[in-house]
């Protein structure tokens, strides 16, 4: 079978689908694997460091995904004049991080062509699957470049110092969310010597927290914010107006608020007001690391840094991990080539939909949209 890799081309990815290292395993493995030109140079992986590995590199990317058995990316095959979707042959296999709620044109597209879809950031989050999940990955390393991103642009130092003009008090940094993005941030807050807090809707990831070095904040929720797999589900009226509170006053103290709250891993809550930013102090800062679902901040300008008529400086980057593209490419391209070899047999990729990695991956099969929230997306979208 023959996996090829396309060259991203939405504005500003840098990383790449698959790394060199992959390539040489998946080849090992059976498989033949083709390379666009140039895919892997924003990356720091040159066409050379490919052909060394043994993948062809194809400088006509229809023809290259054209005679794919498997096509491997980071982000949604593109429609339109660069027609990835329009290239793939019906039957082949997309395997990618496809957020198929937020790309619903590529998802219709997808089944009207015949190919089978998965998407890795619907891969369950279970034992078994851990080391295929891009979101966990990809959310690490937001998680660690969003402190830094803060820690360069605060007007103060994080660390506790003791100097010769007196001592420096630690800054104070608030994390909303303790997924694996906000896990990494409390511990990179923390290895730079910040004062650390944080809270999440889910009361179970309390000990998480305190683990690698915050104190845990939070409210007594009248229902479970547990909506399975790591992920949260939105509050009640009530609860949501009590963490309102609590935020307003966590805010008001810290300076730095670092905000990784996603709903099911795709859409982000407003959790933070025009008002609450307004009560912050001057020079404090938010960075909205929920900013690719729409942001967690009322005043986020998604991939833009802005500051606030009370000094507040709110930074809302979008597609953290491709700013550390070769780590993140490492990473993203290592879970894919565990999904692939996970489902191998006899040097050939197998479906298997009843497995249940397959099953939570599996968007598109057979002209079908299989997941069940996209499927009602383009229902109502459709009405």
């Amino acid at each position: 079978m023959r996996i090829v890799v396309p060259k991203e081309t939405v504005p500003g990815e840098r990383r790449v689908a698959l790394v060199p290292e992959s390539c040489k395993k998946l080849i090992q493995t059976g498989y033949t694997v083709g390379v666009e030109s140039g895919a892997g140079v924003a990356s720091d992986f040159d066409d050379e460091s490919y052909r060394a590995a043994g993948a062809e590199i194809a400088s006509d990317a229809a023809a290259l995904i054209g005679g794919a058995d498997l096509v491997l990316k980071v982000n949604a095959p593109t429609i339109g004049t660069r027609d990835e979707v329009g290239w793939m042959r019906p039957g082949a296999i997309y395997l990618g991080s496809l957020m198929p709620l937020r790309h619903l044109d590529a998802v219709r597209a997808l089944a009207a062509r015949g190919v089978t879809a998965f998407a890795t950031d619907a891969i369950p989050r279970t034992t078994r699957a851990q080391a295929m999940d891009t979101l966990s990955s990809q959310a690490n390393i937001a998680g660690y470049k969003g402190v830094l991103l803060a820690a360069a642009d605060l007007n103060r130092y994080f660390p506790m110092l003791m100097t010769a003009a007196g001592m420096v008090k630690p800054a104070q940094v608030f994390v909303i969310g303790a997924g694996v993005a906000g896990l990494q941030a409390i511990a990179t807050a923390k290895r730079l010597g910040a004062h650390v807090s944080a809270t999440d809707v889910r009361p179970e990831v309390k000990e998480q927290i305190e683990s690698v070095g915050a104190k845990y904040v939070g409210i007594e929720l009248a229902a479970s914010a547990a909506a399975g797999g790591g992920y949260a589900k939105e509050l009640s009226a009530e609860d949501r107006a009590r963490q309102a509170q609590l935020l307003a006053d966590q805010c008001a103290v810290s300076d730095v608020v670092i905000t990784t709250a996603l709903i099911g891993g795709v859409f982000a809550p407003r959790l933070i007001s025009a008002a609450i930013v307004d009560r912050m102090k001057r020079g404090a800062m938010i960075v909205d690391l929920a900013a690719d679902g729409g942001g967690n901040c009322e005043l986020s300008q998604p991939g833009e840094r802005s500051v606030t008529a009370g000094g507040v400086v709110i930074l809302a980057p979008l597609n953290v991990p491709a700013s550390m593209p070769y780590h993140a490419s490492l990473l993203f391209s290592r879970n894919l080539t565990t999904f692939v070899q996970t489902f191998t047999k006899d040097q050939a990729f197998t479906l298997d939909l009843e497995d249940d990695i397959q099953q939570g991956a599996v968007i598109t099969h057979n002209g079908q949209v299989l997941h069940a929230r996209t499927a009602t997306a383009l229902e109502k979208g459709t009405e």
